[in-house]
C-alpha cells in the first residue's frame, strides 16, 4: 500500500489484481488546499498497468468541492489511458457534481496555423453558407404556412402591429424616398443629356428618364432605400426581442413567432411598396423634368409631351410588380436575421448589418431576374 497526503486531506492507494483503489479519508476542505494527484498518476503508470480505477470513501469525514476536483482530475487521467473508472462508492452529492463536470465540454483549443489556410477558410465559409441556406429555407417554409393561415383567417397576430408596420414602411419613408428618387431622376437626365446632345437629340432625355425611372430605377432605388431603412429596423427590433427572450416567451405561450411577428411586417411592406414606387416614379420624373427645363433649356410642354409619348403602361406595371417582390424580400431578410439573432447586444448589430447587406443583394438579384424574364417575354 502507498499513501498520498496533502495538508488536510488524505488518500491511500491499494493495488488488487488489475484494479487500483483510491481510499479517501478524513476531511477535505478548500481552505486547507487541494490534494495532489501525482501519486495516483504514478500508480496508473506502474507496471503492470491497472485496467480499472475505483474510489472508496469509508473513512471520509467531510468533503467539499476540493474532493470533486481531485476525483475529476484523477478520473480524467484514467479515462485518457483507457481505464474503467468506478465512482459508485462516492457520496451521492459528489457523484452528481462529477456528472455535471463531465457534461461540460472541454474548452476548444485555439485554431492552429494549419487551420488558417486558404482551403480551411473557404471550407468554413462554405459550411456556414450551407447552414444559413438550410435555416433560410426552413424560415421560408414557416412563412408560407403562416401566410396560408392568414389567408384562411386563422393567423394569430395583432392588427395594431400591422398598422404600425404599414406606417413604418409607408408614410414614414416618404421623405427619404422622395429625395433619393428626385436626385436619381436629375442625375439620369444630366448623364443622358451629355451623350444625346452630341447628336442633337436632347429632347430624348425625356424618353430616357421616363423609361429608366418607371421600369428600373424607381423600384430598384426604393428597394435599396427600404432595405437600409425598414429592413434594418425590423432586424433591430426582432433582434432585441430575441435578446430579451420575448420571442421565447411567445413560443411558451403557444404563439408562433413567424405568424405573430413576421407576417404583419412582410405583409405591410409588400402592400406599401407599390404606393412608394408610384410616388418615387413621380418624383423621379419631376427631377428629370427640372433638369431638362432649367439646365437643358427644353420647353416644359415639349418635355411633358415627349414623356407622355415614351411612357407606356407596361413600363409602369413592370416597376410596380417588381416593387411587391422587393418589399417582400426586404421585410423577409430583416425578420429572418432578427429572429435568428444571437443573445448579445453585439449580435443585434451584426444581425442588422447582415439584414441590410442581404436585402440589398437580393433586391439587385431579383431585379436582374425580372429584367431577363421581361427581355425573354419581350415586355
Amino acid at each position: 500500500m502507498t499513501a498520498g497526503e496533502s495538508s488536510s486531506a488524505r488518500y491511500s492507494l491499494q493495488r488488487e489484481s488489475d484494479t487500483l483503489t483510491v481510499g479517501l479519508h478524513d476531511a477535505w476542505a478548500l481552505s486547507a488546499g487541494l490534494a495532489r494527484p501525482g501519486p495516483v498518476i504514478e500508480a496508473l503508470e506502474a507496471s503492470p498497468r491497472p485496467r480499472r480505477l475505483a474510489f472508496r470513501a469509508e473513512g471520509l469525514a467531510s468533503w467539499d468541492s476540493s474532493l470533486v476536483a481531485f476525483v475529476h482530475a484523477v478520473a480524467a487521467e484514467a479515462r485518457r489511458r483507457g481505464l474503467e473508472v468506478d465512482t459508485s462508492a462516492l457520496p451521492e452529492g459528489a457523484g452528481k457534481l462529477l456528472g455535471l463536470a463531465r457534461a461540460v465540454p472541454p474548452e476548444a483549443a485555439p485554431p492552429s496555423a494549419e487551420d488558417d489556410s486558404l482551403l480551411s477558410r473557404v471550407g468554413r465559409v462554405a459550411l456556414a453558407a450551407s447552414a444559413t441556406a438550410g435555416d433560410a429555407l426552413a424560415f421560408v417554409g414557416e412563412m408560407t404556412l403562416a401566410f396560408l393561415a392568414f389567408l384562411r383567417g386563422r393567423a394569430r397576430y395583432r392588427r395594431v402591429d400591422l398598422l404600425h408596420a404599414l406606417e413604418a414602411s409607408g408614410v414614414a419613408a416618404l421623405g427619404i424616398v422622395a429625395l433619393i428618387n428626385f436626385l436619381i431622376g436629375a442625375v439620369l437626365a444630366f448623364v443622358g443629356a451629355v451623350q444625346l446632345a452630341q447628336f442633337g437629340a436632347t429632347i430624348y432625355v425625356a424618353d430616357l428618364v421616363a423609361v429608366g425611372i418607371t421600369r428600373e430605377l424607381g423600384a430598384l432605388m426604393t428597394g435599396i432605400v427600404m432595405s437600409g431603412r425598414t429592413g434594418a429596423s425590423f432586424a433591430a427590433v426582432l433582434g432585441t426581442m430575441t435578446v430579451n427572450e420575448e420571442v421565447d416567451a411567445l413560443r411558451t405561450m403557444g404563439l408562433r413567432p413567424v405568424e405573430f411577428l413576421v407576417v404583419p411586417r412582410v405583409l405591410a411592406t409588400a402592400l406599401m411598396m407599390p404606393a412608394l414606387v408610384a410616388y418615387a416614379d413621380l418624383l423621379g420624373l419631376l427631377g428629370g423634368a427640372f433638369v431638362a427645363v432649367v439646365g437643358l433649356d427644353l420647353g416644359t410642354l415639349q418635355y411633358l409631351q415627349q414623356t407622355r409619348d415614351a411612357l407606356a403602361l407596361r413600363h409602369v406595371l413592370i416597376g410596380l410588380a417588381k416593387s411587391v417582390a422587393f418589399g417582400a424580400i426586404v421585410a423577409t431578410s430583416g425578420c429572418y436575421y432578427g429572429i435568428h439573432c444571437g443573445r448579445s447586444a453585439a449580435a443585434v448589430g451584426e444581425a442588422t448589418t447582415r439584414a441590410v447587406v442581404t436585402g440589398i443583394l437580393l433586391v439587385v438579384v431579383a431585379d436582374a431576374v425580372f429584367t431577363v424574364v421581361c427581355h425573354v417575354l419581350q415586355l
